[in-house]
């Protein structure tokens, strides 16, 4: 890997342990051919100070606790993705974004912008900021607690804990309201709201059986996760290990978690206070120029897991701010990899495809198409996968092949007929 010299921390900008003074770092450029391709290396995922070649340039990824940026946060990301990138912003699949198309260099320009933002609260802990939350929690009334505090809570535990910056950057946390939302994407550790301001600790998408109290959740999952870095031994994840719920021993019944992740609903929501929400999808997320443009006028702004933006608290919902807000959308459970040009290894142009067969691929299970057989971003859950081979493009539902087609009308209608299925 490639070591750039960055100019020293800025006020604000420190390395989680510290005591805030000033030090040099290095970004680290990782190309595609240097991913780990055994749990046997250290991951590969991309960060803010630590970027990924792709063919199309470098890809940064920027971590958002609880998929929540603020007005000044979201000006510095869209400015950059237009600035910086190639002019978009890619939502992932753990609510954060990605600014790709960068110029070697570039990285230096961008980190130094979004920790002017507040995006970049520890360099040290950066690529393991991995936190999703309820996006709807303390908002719509239903949720059995509001997990937005704790979000910041285990957030900032997290950053202040030296030893925790070695955890992988694929360690997912997860913190919901009860509702069964995040929950259901199978956290390494988080927490599940069994009764108001009761939690059951989840540990490798498990119920441990342990139940904590709103003041002890951030330092429970904390604890797991120290817990998980003393016994791994070369594990990216805390359900690889044999036995994961030995990281938390509990004494309460462990109840069946919610298996079906449940995104928010599209369209206005109303709020307890009154106000309103708009939650809103992002075909095949990304977000364009325009979208960008119409977003800079919301005061906060929460990305979930799902590709979708919600913008809380207002009073007037008669702007759409470019997203696509009706739940019967072709859009809706599409989505897809980078695909060309943007990835080596993508055997064409997916996001073009999915996009030019939509209309015809009907509606049911989620769908996702990918540009090779590592899959990178499938959604969690059962979904209809229609992948990118030497061959054509095979439609596939589990382990099974339903389909195999050089033909795109032909591959749509397969997609339709298997999202059906069930």
């Amino acid at each position: 890997m490639l070591g750039h010299p960055v100019r020293p921390v800025k006020p604000g900008c420190q390395a989680g342990g510290s005591d805030g003074r000033g030090f040099a770092l290095s970004i680290r450029a990782v190309s595609a051919s240097s991913s780990a391709s055994s749990r046997s290396g250290p991951d590969s995922c991309p960060g803010l100070l630590r970027i990924h070649r792709a063919a199309d340039g470098g890809l940064a990824r920027v971590r958002l606790p609880g998929g929540r940026v603020d007005r000044r946060g979201f000006a510095a990301l869209a400015d950059a993705a237009v600035e910086l990138g190639n002019g978009g912003l890619e939502l992932t699949s753990r609510g954060n974004v990605q600014v790709r198309g960068l110029a070697a260099g570039a990285e230096r320009e961008l980190s130094g912008r979004l920790c002017d933002a507040g995006l970049l609260p520890s360099f040290t802990h950066e690529r393991v900021r991995n936190i999703v939350a309820s996006a709807l929690s303390g908002r719509d009334g239903r949720g059995l607690a509001d997990v937005r505090p704790l979000v910041a809570e285990l957030d900032a535990g997290l950053c202040a804990d030296p030893g925790l910056a070695e955890l992988p950057g694929r360690v997912l946390f997860a913190l919901d309201d009860g509702r069964g939302d995040v929950v259901a994407l199978r956290p390494d550790v988080g927490l599940y709201a069994v009764a108001e301001d009761v939690f059951a600790l989840v540990v490798g998408g498990r119920d441990s059986g342990v139940r904590v109290g709103a003041d002890d959740a951030a330092a429970a999952v904390l604890e797991v996760a120290r817990g998980f870095l003393r016994v791994r031994d070369g594990e990216w994840r805390v359900n690889e290990l044999d036995d994961p719920l030995r990281l938390a021993p509990g004494g309460a019944e462990a109840v069946e978690l919610p298996r079906t992740p449940a995104p928010p609903p599209l369209g206005v929501v109303a709020q307890r206070d009154g106000r309103s929400a708009l939650s809103g999808l992002v075909p095949l997320g990304r977000l364009e120029s325009a979208q960008l443009d119409a977003l800079r006028a919301a005061d906060e702004l929460i990305v979930t897991p799902w590709r979708t933006v919600v913008v809380p608290d207002l009073t007037d919902v008669s702007h759409s701010y470019g997203l696509v807000a009706a739940d019967d959308s072709r859009w809706v459970g599409l989505t897809s990899c980078a695909g060309r040009p943007g990835c080596a290894r993508s055997l064409t142009d997916v996001r073009a495809d999915a996009a030019a067969a939509r209309a015809a691929c009907g509606s049911g299970l989620p769908v996702h198409w990918t540009g090779c057989d590592r899959g990178c971003g499938r959604p969690a859950g059962r979904h209809v996968a229609v992948v990118a081979t030497p061959g054509g493009y095979e439609v596939r539902l589990g382990d099974e092949v339903r389909a195999r087609s050089h033909d795109l009308t032909a591959t749509a209608a397969a997609v339709a007929t298997t999202r059906r299925s069930e």
